[in-house]
């Protein structure tokens, strides 16, 4: 628009100036041309008076080369129309009397042309004058003289042109910024509040209008979007959403997260920038022609529900959204239930069993009166094991609701650690095993009674895979505001690559050895939730052979 403006007034400057000098040029040579004809009127007076007072004879005394320098030619003619003198030549000239100057000058005294001369083929102006005597004076002037004149002025005038054109050029500058300035300042977040031409007003008015509408519609869209990402963006399951084509339309944070892949740039790309399994394609494949789909995938050993699902509008499909939920502890939960089943099943069957044979051989009548008692106290202790086991399980089940509604009080680790040292020192004695219990308070906010079971787990641990004679050390105690309880024995130990495995329900680290004894191999276990439970760390440090040493530390009170 600003080239547009620039160039439309340096045309017009162009074509006024133009306009201006021909105008100018056309003045001046009439100027001149009036000029030329006053002075050979003039002349002719002049002439006509010096001829009425000397005749001839004054004729005879002018200057032919002052006449040629004023580029004037006289002539006399005769009343027949004969050229009695010339002041240009001497040779004898045609009849002058069909010339219309001259005819003019013997009907009224006076005559004018202008036209082309015959003699010297330029244009001249002739003017014929009558005298006392009849005859006719003619003084003529070319036109080279006026022609001169005006040529003489070009330079004069190219300059004066250049000049105006070169500071047109300056104005139109200026004016153009000048002009288009407030065009490139208009608000058009506010356009009726400009202060512009009148000639934009409507459409200044019509920008506002739609300006409203689309604040409107912005305002519309704005809320639906952030009502869409506030939703999408605080799942947890991964979202994608893709067109016909299979190109992005959008996604949460979840899915880049899940898929594990950095943030896309911008949308409108291919799906396979989240994942390029088979299993993955396969489903967005199937969803885009139509069929809902249900896949598994397993992405950094986790399991993920993929669900496909076509998008149709007026009975066509336009896409497909994939969403992806982490099933991980959904499967780890069901593989434990299923081995918790096999385990419950198996750790149950054996005392039963025991104690199904035993009452067997009694029933038969097939133990001895004095062997009687040794049965029934092995049945008592396959039955107490039971009930134990039973216990255990429930206590297991419970932590594994991880209910939230129980009450919690504040606990002191150490006299927990009291209990349990008092509970187990008969046991203790019996194999000669030195129970000490070191440091002092330790509170934590929990649930007590499934704080006192995890202590007597670890106490009892440490007591029952001891050897006899060994020593178990109990300490309590607050460590960078942290309350903890550690528990070590001069027990087996642990072998260092079944580390990881000692908190699994019923895993026990020699099995032999557990039966013996009586253990479930549910305490760690119930160690593990219930340091989970209360948002507590385990720490394990053992060596075959050494000792064992377990620490629980608590989050700050």
């Amino acid at each position: 628009m600003k080239k547009r403006i620039f160039r439309s007034m340096c045309l017009l400057s162009a074509v006024v100036i133009l306009l201006t000098a021909t105008l100018v040029s056309i003045l001046i040579y009439n100027d001149s041309y009036q000029t030329m004809k006053m002075e050979v009127r003039l002349e002719a007076d002049y002439l006509r008076a010096g001829l009425e007072s000397g005749g001839r004879r004054f004729l005879n005394k002018l200057d032919r080369d002052t006449l040629k320098e004023n580029q004037s030619r006289v002539t006399l003619i005769d009343e027949t129309g004969n050229v009695s003198f010339d002041s240009e030549t001497t040779d004898p000239l045609d009849n002058h009397l069909d010339r219309p100057e001259v005819q003019a000058a013997f009907a009224n005294g006076e005559g004018e042309d202008s036209r082309m001369s015959r003699t010297f083929a330029t244009q001249t102006y002739y003017y014929a004058v009558k005298l006392e005597n009849g005859q006719v004076l003619r003084v003529s002037s070319t036109m080279d003289s006026v022609y001169m004149v005006w040529v003489s002025a070009i330079p004069t005038m190219l300059a004066i042109a250049a000049i105006v054109f070169g500071l047109s050029l300056v104005l139109a500058i200026r004016q153009t910024k000048r002009i288009v300035r407030p065009i490139n300042q208009l608000n058009l977040e506010a356009p009726v509040e400009n202060v512009i031409y009148d000639e934009l007003s409507p459409l200044l008015t019509r920008i506002e209008k739609q300006n409203q509408l689309i604040r409107r519609q912005m305002e519309d869209i704005q809320t639906r979007q952030a009502d869409f990402e506030a939703i999408t963006s605080n799942m947890r399951e991964g979202m994608v959403i893709v067109d016909l084509e299979g190109k992005i339309l959008s996604y949460n944070e979840s899915a880049t997260r899940i898929l594990d892949v950095e943030s896309i740039d911008g949308t409108n790309r291919s799906y396979l920038v989240f994942n390029r399994t088979e299993e993955f394609q396969e489903a967005v494949n199937a969803a885009l022609q139509g069929e809902s789909t249900d896949r598994i995938l397993e992405i950094d050993q986790r399991q993920y529900q993929l669900l496909g699902n076509p998008v149709r509008s007026e009975q066509k499909i336009r896409g497909a959204v994939l969403l992806l939920l982490d099933v991980t502890e959904r499967q780890e939960r069901e593989q434990l239930r299923r081995e918790f089943s096999a385990n419950v099943s198996h750790e149950l069957k054996t005392p039963l069993n025991v104690v199904s044979g035993y009452a067997e051989l009694m029933k038969n009548g097939l133990v001895k009166p004095e062997d009687v008692p040794q049965f029934a106290d092995n049945i008592y202790q396959e039955a107490q094991r039971l009930i134990t086991l039973v216990e255990d399980i429930i206590k297991v089940s419970r932590l594994d609701e991880n209910t939230g509604d129980l009450p919690k009080e504040r606990t002191d680790l150490h006299d927990l650690a009291e209990l349990a040292v008092d509970c187990l020192s008969s046991t203790a004695e019996k194999r000669q095993i030195t129970l000490a219990l070191h440091g002092g308070a330790a509170v934590v906010e929990g649930v007590p009674q499934i704080l006192s079971e995890m202590v007597f787990n670890l106490c009892d641990n440490a007591v029952k895979y001891n050897r006899d004679g060994g020593r178990v050390d109990i300490a309590t105690g607050v460590r960078d505001k942290h309350p903890f309880l550690t528990v070590a024995d001069t027990g087996i130990g642990i072998p260092e690559g079944q580390l990881d495995r000692i908190f699994e329900r019923f895993y026990r680290v020699d099995k032999s050895h557990s039966r013996k004894i009586g253990g479930t191999g549910l305490g760690l276990s119930i160690v593990k939730h219930g340091a989970s439970y209360h948002g507590a760390e385990v720490s394990v440090h053992s060596t075959e052979g050494v000792g064992t040493t377990v620490t629980v530390t608590f989050p700050i009170a």
